[in-house]
């Protein structure tokens, strides 16, 4: 089966879209399939970074058996444009928030009416894989999840990722706030990708404070495993660390992470801090400074996102799921 994967990388866009198609890529191609991504060499772009895992990139869309779109640009308009050369199209989407001519959709998020509300945006043959049961985890998350240990509340070990690309700057008033705040971490692990265009900034904060520093890493699940708590952005890394049963605080970085960490928030899931504008140092240093007080809310924490999770059947069912449409 010949798959192309429609999604983007940028700046402004952040990395997501990219990492969690790289995941299904890997998936499809150990059954076999021929992937390959189409994506714009748009600022900040991952393309070869795509490439360094074995997928080419190509420039123009083509005759394929599956198409899979993991674009917030795009809609039914540019999906009857390619139905003359694709057998099926697949979407994944987080906003509800226009009309798609596809024949799977997959949501993996928890909003109100999840279950719904995608009735009047697809045609009535289009399979919808909704809710975290559809999670798209890397192999080393399910592994990591396997492996993890209770936790216990208490806050030694501190991860810091904001996105890939972090286009508020949040990693750098974090670490503002790491300067103020009254409470001690054993190990500070700081997480940023290829796009965070104050890299070489944070690289030498991090040097000069003893921070561990990683940039662009494939080793997310093993951090998230050893963390005791993270201070990160909505979006996709929000179930991941749900999964992993992490305690973590959200600041909603971009429109389209708001309702989704909203609802995590008020499932007790995640601590929310808020729209990003309205997050200031002194914000994180709050939260610091609160974390050694809060050790039977963070295991809460830890236990909701897991149940949240937890799945019935094998991970990863949307991978079955796919294949069963091509059959």
């Amino acid at each position: 089966m010949n798959v192309i994967i429609r999604t983007d990388a940028s700046i402004t866009i952040g990395s997501g879209h990219v990492m969690r198609c790289l995941t299904i890529a890997k998936e499809l191609q150990k059954r076999g399939c021929l992937v390959q991504f189409f994506m714009k060499e748009l600022s900040g772009h991952l393309i070869e970074y795509v490439m360094e895992h074995g997928f080419s990139n190509v420039q123009e869309m083509k005759v394929t058996d599956l198409c899979i779109i993991d674009h917030y640009e795009i809609d039914r308009q540019w999906e009857n444009t390619i139905r003359p050369f694709v057998r099926k199209i697949m979407v994944i989407d987080d906003l509800a928030n226009r009309v798609h001519d596809c024949d799977l959709l997959l949501d993996q998020n928890v909003v109100p009416s999840y279950e719904i509300r995608y009735d009047m945006l697809v045609s009535n043959h289009c399979v919808k894989l909704l809710g975290p049961k559809y999670l798209i985890m890397r192999p080393e998350f399910i592994h990591a999840r396997l492996q993890m240990k209770e936790r216990s509340g208490e806050v030694k070990r501190l991860l810091l990722f904001m996105g890939g690309t972090d286009p508020t700057s949040e990693t750098l008033k974090v670490m503002q706030g790491l300067e103020q705040t009254s409470t001690n971490f054993e190990q500070i692990d700081v997480v940023i990708g290829n796009g965070n265009v104050h890299k070489e900034d944070i690289e030498n904060i991090c040097r000069k404070k003893g921070y561990i520093y990683h940039c662009q890493i494939d080793y997310m699940a093993k951090l998230m495993t050893k963390a005791d708590f993270s201070i990160g952005a909505g979006g996709s890394t929000t179930w991941e660390r749900c999964y992993i049963g992490l305690p973590s605080s959200s600041t909603i970085v971009a429109d389209n992470q708001r309702i989704a960490t909203e609802t995590a928030a008020s499932l007790g899931a995640v601590w929310n801090l808020g729209w990003h504008e309205d997050v200031q140092v002194q914000n994180y240093v709050e939260l610091l400074n609160a974390l050694p007080k809060h050790k039977n809310h963070l295991k809460e924490i830890s236990e909701i996102g897991l149940s949240m999770t937890e799945k019935v059947d094998e991970p990863n069912p949307w991978l079955e799921r796919i294949l069963e449409m091509m059959k």
